[in-house]
């Protein structure tokens, strides 16, 4: 992350301030809001650099930086990280591997992971594409409750692929009491 530039380093003719508590001094030159923020013991520190003038608020630096890291921490803490896991079939998978495989396929969307379904075809199968369709709408079948299409079903060299998304059930807050939709 780039440092934003404070006292001497700030370089426009023109900056509007911000008090420590938040009330708009106006505009000025960088001079005097600089003298302004050593009268009261604090640094002059550019928070908008993109703003006509330059936005910059009169804080205390070190202080500035901890509320900045705790912020990025926070988000970083919220941020929600979706894998993307694969799950390999085959166009005559027997029926005991499929529903092995069905398994592992709604684990992966009950953690909220995208599941990418790949039917590989060996030698002179790939003459039969069609199985390895059926294969994946047996798939979709099965995932109906759990999983929407993300990638419909499309060839990629002798591999037919498709990708999965868990369903996303949306809280809405009415009156204090939640309630699930689809």
């Amino acid at each position: 992350m780039k440092e934003p530039r404070r006292n001497e380093q700030i370089r426009s003719h023109e900056v509007r301030v911000i008090d420590e508590s938040g009330a708009q001094l106006g505009v000025m030159p960088p001079r005097e809001a600089l003298s302004l923020a050593e009268m009261r013991g604090l640094d002059l520190v550019e928070v908008s650099p993109n703003a006509q003038p330059p936005v910059c608020k009169l804080i205390d630096y070190g202080k500035f930086k901890y509320e900045q890291k705790k912020k990025q921490k926070e988000a970083k803490k919220k941020q929600v990280v979706v894998d993307l896991k694969e799950v390999k079939l085959r166009p005559q998978t027997e029926e005991h591997d499929f529903e092995f495989k069905i398994r592992h396929m709604k684990r992966f969307l009950s953690e909220n992971d995208k599941v990418k379904v790949i039917v590989v075809f060996k030698g002179r199968e790939i003459v039969h594409s069609d199985l390895g369709r059926d294969a994946l709408n047996r798939v979709l079948v099965e995932m109906k409750e759990l999983a929407v299409v993300e990638q419909p079903p499309r060839m990629e060299g002798r591999q037919l692929t498709m990708i999965l998304a868990p369903l996303q059930i949306q809280k809405v807050k009415i009156k204090g009491e939640e309630k699930s939709e689809s």
